[in-house]
């Protein structure tokens, strides 16, 4: 295809009258916002809703995308002018709108200067991050790591470009956290202080009087973008979009109204401001995450390949649904107009949705970090209160087996950073022994919940 088949400003005269474009002037918007991670799941969530407030009148929220190693993204969107379409999958089909609040990529280790700029930039008063947990760079003990912090990292580039700030008299910055990672606001101002305590005493202080660090809990689910994607979304478009984002109708963005000078209006666009994120945050992590964690083991276990394959399986989603109302909702102290029971209905829509391939492998990886915030403190909790959780522990034994190797003939080698500690610890063929030395306060994945005798007869026979 020539350059000018490809999505782009020039090129949106072609796009057809179906797929909505940009409802504003993006050569009469500044750039108002930095963002650190620009993934396809930034694309899907904080791009949209601030591409929605630009279309509801607010001006000036451009947003300049970070990459701190990888230039993938870059060359994906900057050809484009940092354009790309957004699809919406459901089982009624297919709606696809070209997003424009994304105005260039900066890869930081190509071109540090022009980060720094951005970020001492008078226009810019946010920065976003979505960088995954590996990007806050926490030591085992949750405190930061300098040598990983050092050089290269978020803190290094914020500690430069809020310094220029603070040199040329400008305010300071709302830093806005939008990854999933347990009171995610307050996690990132105490290792931003750490680290400026280290490198500038004056700079933390300063950071400390002038810039805000609001909690953030953010849902959609945005599968990885396949080459048939594509294929389709020219099908749409008549346009190549090497940036192609596919996803969900549902999105949520719950932020806490803590920000230290102007923000676009999200709330008018569908996020909800809150005094208080986590209940909200908890609500995900042992509704939505927990009952997706529980779909993925015993959806795998059952060979099944896709979320909504495993949902409608009749001997999976009874588990799914006790998971959820009986065993996980009863342990959440609900916000002031928080329903529940509504939300849970929700996430089984959104599992079922036919449309959306999202590969239970995927959610399978990395469980021995996830699984303790999921399931383990929801187990913990009923056990104080004196319920029995049958929907989790069978999960659970799941959860179990996949570490132990059953899945690994069909899916390939167990994918998680403990992956060899849960392998030894299943060594010696005593399933009970083995569970115990997996969890509980001394074992591979520390819990405050540690499986009783009749917890370890109830595992240890699904296990069989």
């Amino acid at each position: 295809m020539s350059q000018t088949e490809r999505l782009s400003s020039a090129t949106l005269t072609a796009l057809p009258a179906t797929v909505a474009q940009p409802g504003y002037d993006r050569a009469a918007q500044g750039a108002g916002i930095v963002h650190f991670g620009i993934g396809a799941f930034h694309r899907a969530h904080q791009a949209w809703y601030t591409d929605r407030a630009m279309a509801n009148g607010d001006q000036d929220w451009g947003i300049i995308g970070v990459s701190l190693r990888s230039a993938s993204v870059a060359r994906q969107l900057n050809p484009q002018d940092g354009l790309y379409t957004l699809t919406e999958c459901s089982a009624a089909g297919q709606t696809t709108q070209v997003i424009g609040a994304v105005q260039r990529v900066l890869v930081a280790s190509e071109e540090p200067e022009a980060v720094i700029a951005a970020l001492a930039a008078p226009e810019t008063r946010i920065v976003t991050f979505t960088v995954t947990e590996k990007g806050y760079c926490r030591a085992a003990d949750g405190s930061l790591d300098p040598f990983l912090a050092h050089h290269g990292s978020i803190y290094h580039y914020l500690e430069l470009g809020l310094r220029r700030r603070q040199d040329a008299g400008l305010p300071g910055l709302t830093l806005l956290s939008c990854d999933n990672l347990a009171h995610n606001g307050r996690q990132l101002e105490r290792l931003m202080a750490e680290h400026l305590e280290r490198q500038d005493p004056g700079l933390a202080r300063w950071v400390a009087a002038n810039c805000t660090f609001p909690c953030a809990m953010v849902d959609r689910i945005v599968p990885a973008t396949t080459a048939a994607d594509r294929k389709a979304v020219y099908a749409a478009t008549g346009l190549e979009d090497d940036g192609a984002v596919m996803t969900e109708p549902f999105s949520q963005w719950v932020i806490e109204d803590r920000f230290a000078g102007p923000r676009p209006a999200w709330e008018k666009v569908g996020a909800e401001l809150v005094a208080d994120v986590a209940p909200y945050e908890t609500a995900k992590l042992r509704l939505l995450n927990g009952a997706h964690s529980a779909l993925a083991y015993l959806g795998l276990q059952q060979g099944h390949t896709f979320v909504h394959e495993a949902v409608a399986d009749p001997a999976i989603r009874p588990l799914i649904e006790r998971l959820m109302r009986q065993e996980a909702l009863p342990t959440i102290a609900a916000a002031p107009g928080q329903d529940l029971n509504a939300y849970a209905d929700a996430l089984l829509e959104r599992f079922a949705n036919p449309a959306l391939n999202h590969r239970l492998i995927q959610i399978a990886m990395d469980g021995s970090q996830k699984i303790p915030q999921r399931w383990l403190d929801t187990l913990a909790q009923n056990r104080r209160q004196g319920r029995p959780c049958p929907a989790i522990l069978a999960a659970l034994a799941a959860w179990l087996g996949h570490v132990r190797g059953d899945n690994a003939a069909q899916w390939g080698p167990v994918d998680d950073p403990k992956a060899g500690a849960l392998a030894d610890a299943w060594q010696g063929g005593d399933a009970r022994a083995a569970i115990a030395r997996i969890i509980g306060k001394s074992g591979v994945v520390a819990s405050t919940w540690e499986p009783s005798q009749s917890d370890l007869d109830f595992l240890a026979d699904r296990l069989a």
